[in-house]
């Protein structure tokens, strides 16, 4: 079980094929969709008339994007862009602590001027304290019992080994998606919910 990647990439195409790159891009999301592992899509250009256009996907982990990246679809997408005057300038992959914070939906965001901002930095590690701190007292406490009569060095190398795969694939992604409405500012779930039966 790997860490979500997200691709970004920048593109630029010919003056005046703005809506056959939107068709293009749209076609290529439908595709990359049928694969497992799939998390998203999106667009987006610094303005209007912009030849520049930045595009990010996501899955879930490395194995998947390259079942992606390495498929006859994603190969056959690739070469229909050919008339189009597609050229790419920069590739961009991304993991880890970042990619936890991502928003993992889809979206058309086209008309947006500026790219969608991630969590502010206080929201990502407020997230990471909730799981850290108990987390961390409850390793210390456990280590306390079962390997006391370590020296500090080796029982906190022992601490460590055991909270970092479990930080890393379970508690940190399962407290993300929880926190996901507040580290992108929309209403509490339960919120919506309420609202909704009144």
């Amino acid at each position: 079980m790997g860490s979500p990647v997200t691709v970004s990439i920048t593109r630029h195409v010919d003056p005046g094929r703005e809506a056959e790159m939107a068709s293009w891009l749209q076609a290529g999301t439908a595709l990359a969709q049928r694969f497992p592992g799939f998390l998203g899509a999106g667009w987006v250009r610094p303005e209007r008339d912009s030849e520049t256009w930045h595009m990010l996907y996501r899955f879930a982990d490395a194995e998947a994007l390259s079942r992606w990246e390495t498929s006859h679809e994603r190969q056959w997408w690739r070469d229909s862009s050919a008339g189009l005057g597609v050229t790419e300038s920069r590739v961009e992959r991304r993991t880890g602590i970042e990619g936890w914070f991502d928003d993992p939906t889809s979206r058309d965001v086209r008309d947006l001027r500026v790219t969608p901002p991630a969590p502010p930095r206080w929201k990502q590690a407020s997230v990471i304290f909730m799981v850290f701190y108990p987390l961390s007292v409850l390793a210390n406490w456990v280590a306390g019992h079962v390997v006391a009569d370590l020296v500090l060095p080796l029982r906190v190398l022992a601490t460590v080994l055991v909270m970092t795969p479990i930080m890393t694939y379970l508690a940190l992604p399962w407290m993300t998606r929880r926190m996901e409405w507040w580290l992108h500012g929309r209403p509490a779930p339960w919120r919506s919910t309420t609202l909704q039966r009144r």
